[in-house]
């Protein structure tokens, strides 16, 4: 029976790699049928049932997640996201000129994807593209730079699927991983922003003053009609909490009745604006808990114990790193950090079987996949397939070439940050 259910559990792996049928669909079916082949029954007193299977998947992640998206809801419908979002695109465009423009657009379309839970690099990159272009920068390269604003969102955020899994199934919680997603994803589009720094000197582009401050205008006129000082506050709070080891839950909610007090709005106001963000909790609700669930049903029919077999030799090399290695293959094969749950899960339960730190180990798993997914093509769905369209003149090919580069760069400083942790 166990044979069976592992087959099934191999087809439903190698479906969700495929991409050919619905992912999370394909999770919690596959997963379903397994345990039910390997004789387990769907409840009553046996140590282990699918009912058990499933409440273990109810981690408290999810309720972490629901914090935050509280907080972003009345964020963004008091304009205080707005706020934040400009004032990063205005100090981008004064300290760096149009490498800085699109490096700020990447920027604050990371950390717009990395609350709500979708990045989007065309929602900034329709302002910042055609300025940084008029600022003397290739188009292509524009376009790269915009679309790295996926990795910004998908590992140093709070809502993406694979990195819920990651984060429960490593007994971790937000924080920490949060800050090193950032840092690695800010070194990316770092990365990028020096090699356009370097060509823009080697090119010696000149423009008057007049014309800077004419093509910089249109930035200057978006919105604002919230002070970017009364928006960051509440902000800072959240980080602070979550970073501290406070339930995030909480710290979420005591963040938006500061954003209410600020914005000058009741509370009762506020509340509605607050159950407005976590409606987004749909998505990454329903895969964490599709991907966990599967977790647990992989671990229970032995596949876990075949694939620690394969592995022991390099494993008891350097757990991590292979870590590392496995998740960054799974990203480039899959182009899908989505996707790649269904390796990187299973394996890091694997890790953490042995002596490793499980920040190091949940730092290895979840970054592999977020920065390599975009290697082969920019994003076969979103991201740079996506801002080709508002950057003028620019093309994909030519746009994921620029890219590269950078990308390997983001990984190398990643496996440094975890062989440091670790």
């Amino acid at each position: 029976m166990m044979l069976i259910a592992q087959i099934i559990m191999l087809i439903t792996l190698i479906l969700m790699i495929t991409g050919k049928t619905p992912l999370y669909m394909t999770a919690i079916i596959g997963s379903t049928l397994a345990a039910i082949s390997a004789g387990f029954p769907l409840s009553g007193d046996a140590e282990i049932t699918v009912l058990s299977l499933v409440n273990d998947s109810l981690h408290p992640v999810i309720a972490d997640m629901a914090g935050v998206l509280l907080f972003i809801g009345v964020m963004e419908k008091t304009g205080f996201l707005n706020a934040i979002i400009r004032k990063i695109i205005l100090i981008g465009s004064k300290i760096g000129g149009g490498p800085g423009i699109a490096g700020a657009g990447s920027t604050a379309a990371g950390v717009i994807g990395g609350l709500t839970g979708f990045t989007q690099p065309a929602i900034t990159a329709v302002i910042t593209g055609p300025a940084a272009i008029k600022l003397g920068v290739n188009p292509n390269k524009v376009a790269g730079i915009q679309a790295h604003a996926g990795h910004l969102g998908n590992f140093g955020g709070f809502t993406h699927p694979t990195l819920l899994a990651v984060i429960a199934t490593a007994g971790i919680t937000f924080g920490w991983i949060n800050l090193i997603g950032a840092f690695v994803a800010m070194s990316i589009i770092g990365i990028s922003y020096l090699r356009l720094k370097r060509e823009e000197k080697s090119n010696e582009v000149k423009l008057t003053e007049q014309e800077v401050n004419s093509i910089l205008k249109d930035l200057q006129d978006i919105d604002n009609e919230r002070s970017f000082t009364l928006a960051i506050i509440p902000f800072i709070v959240l980080v602070i909490g979550f970073s501290v080891g406070y339930p995030v839950f909480i710290v979420g909610v005591a963040a938006s009745i500061l954003v209410a007090i600020f914005a000058k709005i009741s509370l009762k106001k506020a509340e509605e604006m607050m159950l407005d963000g976590v409606k987004r909790v749909a998505v990454p609700l329903i895969a964490t808990l599709g991907f966990l669930f599967m977790s647990s049903v992989i671990q229970n029919v032995g596949i876990v114990d075949i694939m620690a077999n394969w592995f022991d030799p390099l494993l008891a090399y350097s757990p991590v790193l292979v870590m590392l290695a496995v998740s960054a293959l799974a990203g480039l094969v899959t182009q899908s950090n989505a996707a790649s749950a269904a390796i990187v899960i299973p394996f890091l339960t694997i890790v953490l079987q042995y002596d490793v730190s499980p920040l190091a180990a949940a730092a290895a798993g979840a970054g592999g996949c977020a920065i390599m997914q975009y290697y082969l093509t920019g994003g076969p769905v979103a991201a740079l397939a996506t801002t080709i369209p508002v950057v003028p003149n620019s093309e994909l090919k030519l746009a994921n070439k620029f890219q590269r580069p950078s990308i390997l760069g983001g990984l190398a400083v990643l496996f440094f940050v975890v062989l440091f942790i670790n």
